[in-house]
C-alpha cells in the first residue's frame, strides 16, 4: 500500500477535537503514522489491523467516525461497510484506498461509505473530510446549556447563576460556552485559544488565564459550589468537583 503524505493544518479547538475514531488498516507503518497524527490533533484513536476485528469493534459502538482501508485481511473494507450498513449502523465512514479510479470510488460509496479518499493524501485533506462528515452527522446543539444553577442560553447569549443575570464580555461569553460544551471534560489552553480567539497556535501569553480569572470572578464568586476548575498542567474544566 502507498505511503501517506502528511500535512497537518487542523485549527485548534475545532469541533472534532477529542472525538473517538476507529482506524481499520492492516499496514502497520501507515496506521502508526495516521494514528500519531490524529492523536496530536486531539483525537482518541483505536486501531485494528483486520476487517473482522474492525467490524466487531464498530458493532460495539462508541465511535464518532470510522476510517477504513479497502484492502484488509479476513474481511475487506467494502464488505465491512456493507455489513455495518445492513445492521443500520449509521456511524460516518471515510474509506481509504490506493485505488482512486472513479469506479473504485463509486463502489466504495455504493457500499455505504460516506466519503472516499485515495492514497497518498495530505493529512489536512483527511481532517477536512472528517470535519465535513461530523457536521453532517452532528445533531443540533441545544440552545440552553446548564450546570448546577448556572444557565447559558446560546440563542440570546444570556447567562444566569441562581436566577441572577450575569453580564459577560463577548470573549468571556465564548469562553463559558467552550467550557460548558465540553461537558465537564478538561479543555486545554490551546483548544480554548482556538475556540475563543480562533488562533491555531499558542501566542505564549497568559491570555487564557486572565480571562478564566475574570470569568471565575463573575461566575463563582459568592456561589457554592465553585464550578470553574483548574487542572494543573492540562487546562480548565467547568464541573462540580466531587
Amino acid at each position: 500500500m502507498t505511503a501517506l503524505s502528511f500535512v497537518s493544518s487542523m485549527t485548534a479547538g475545532e469541533e472534532l477535537t477529542a472525538m473517538r475514531l476507529l482506524i481499520v488498516e492492516d499496514e502497520r507503518k501507515t496506521a502508526t503514522l495516521l494514528e500519531s497524527a490524529l492523536r496530536q490533533e486531539g483525537f482518541e484513536v483505536v486501531w485494528v489491523q483486520d476487517g473482522a476485528t474492525g467490524l466487531n469493534e464498530a458493532v460495539k459502538g462508541g465511535f464518532d467516525a470510522l476510517i477504513v482501508d479497502v484492502m484488509l485481511p479476513k474481511i475487506d473494507g467494502l464488505n465491512l461497510v456493507r455489513a455495518l450498513r445492513a445492521q443500520e449502523n449509521k456511524t460516518p465512514i471515510l474509506m481509504l484506498s490506493a485505488r482512486g479510479e472513479v469506479e473504485q470510488r463509486v463502489e466504495g460509496l455504493d457500499a455505504g461509505a460516506d466519503d472516499y479518499l485515495a492514497k497518498p493524501y495530505a493529512m489536512s485533506e483527511l481532517l477536512a473530510r472528517l470535519r465535513s462528515l461530523m457536521r453532517r452527522n452532528t445533531p443540533p446543539k441545544p440552545s440552553l446549556l446548564a450546570l448546577a444553577d448556572l444557565t447559558f442560553d446560546t440563542a440570546s447569549r444570556e447567562v444566569r447563576r441562581a436566577g441572577k443575570r450575569i453580564d459577560l464580555s463577548s470573549r468571556e461569553n465564548l469562553l463559558l460556552e467552550c467550557l460548558l460544551r465540553a461537558e465537564g471534560r478538561v479543555v486545554s489552553r490551546r483548544d480554548i485559544i482556538g475556540s475563543v480567539w480562533e488562533y491555531d497556535f499558542d501566542p505564549g501569553t497568559n491570555l487564557v488565564d486572565v480571562y478564566v480569572r475574570r470569568l471565575r470572578d463573575k461566575i463563582d464568586r459568592g456561589h457554592i459550589p465553585a464550578l470553574i476548575q483548574t487542572v494543573r498542567g492540562l487546562g480548565y474544566a467547568l464541573r462540580i468537583q466531587p
